[in-house]
């Protein structure tokens, strides 16, 4: 059985439970948590079963950890939806909706049978608009 070459000093160790202690991102506390299991001898079952993370995503975290021992368990992602529409736009179509009934812009062919609620594809209209 080959000897596991990642391990961690006592001062290592200390940082990764303060950073981890501080942390409010889910993410980055599992991370934090899994790379100090992992370098304190746990057995990498043990460490998925715990954090419930991988194999792969353990050892990708252990790489970035030794290779920025500050920074490298830090979520990176960017978050945020892909909205195809600006606040401005937003903005508008609210008013629009709340001023108008599907009945005041397409009349009858208006998706509700009374015209006067917007459903989906009364609203994917509007925008469209």
């Amino acid at each position: 059985m080959a000897k596991r070459k990642f391990q961690l000093s006592e001062s290592d160790r200390q940082q990764l439970m303060q950073a981890y202690a501080l942390c409010k991102d889910g993410p980055t506390r599992t991370r934090y948590q899994a790379v100090r299991l992992y370098g304190e001898g746990y057995s990498v079952s043990d460490i998925e079963q715990i954090t419930g993370g991988s194999r792969s995503s353990l050892m990708e975290w252990c790489r970035a950890y030794q290779q920025d021992r500050r920074y490298g368990l830090v979520d990176k992602r960017a978050g945020g939806n892909c909205a195809k529409l600006t606040a401005l736009q937003l903005e508008d179509l609210a008013q629009r909706l709340h001023q108008y009934t599907p009945r005041d812009l397409f009349g009858s062919a208006a998706r509700s049978v009374s015209g006067q609620y917007w459903t989906v594809d009364d609203l994917q209209a509007a925008v469209r608009q």
